[in-house]
């Protein structure tokens, strides 16, 4: 019999995308990390642990993602390129 191939399935039970978006995904979730860990940073490092801080940093955070994510969508492929200049991949 034919069964249908099971649906690959995302840690949160959501259907896997296709591989071609993985060019578009990679640079979302780490765009979304290293803003979210550099902003919190910068936020404390300015003015500390004050009442109101996590809305602060919140707003930080989403100037900062609302910066990195394009400039990650551009980026990338230089930064790939330089990587293989640099990087011996056959051995």
């Amino acid at each position: 019999m034919n069964d249908p191939k099971p649906v690959a399935r995302t840690l949160f039970g959501l259907r896997k995308l296709p591989a071609r978006y993985a060019g578009f995904v990679m640079p979302l979730l780490l765009s979304i990390l290293m803003t979210c860990i550099v902003s919190l940073i910068s936020t404390f490092k300015g003015i500390g642990w004050v009442p109101g801080f996590w809305q602060l940093w919140l707003g930080a955070w989403a100037v900062s993602w609302l910066v990195a994510f394009p400039t990650l969508l551009v980026a990338l492929p230089l930064v790939r390129k330089l990587t293989a200049a640099v990087v011996d991949t056959n051995g």
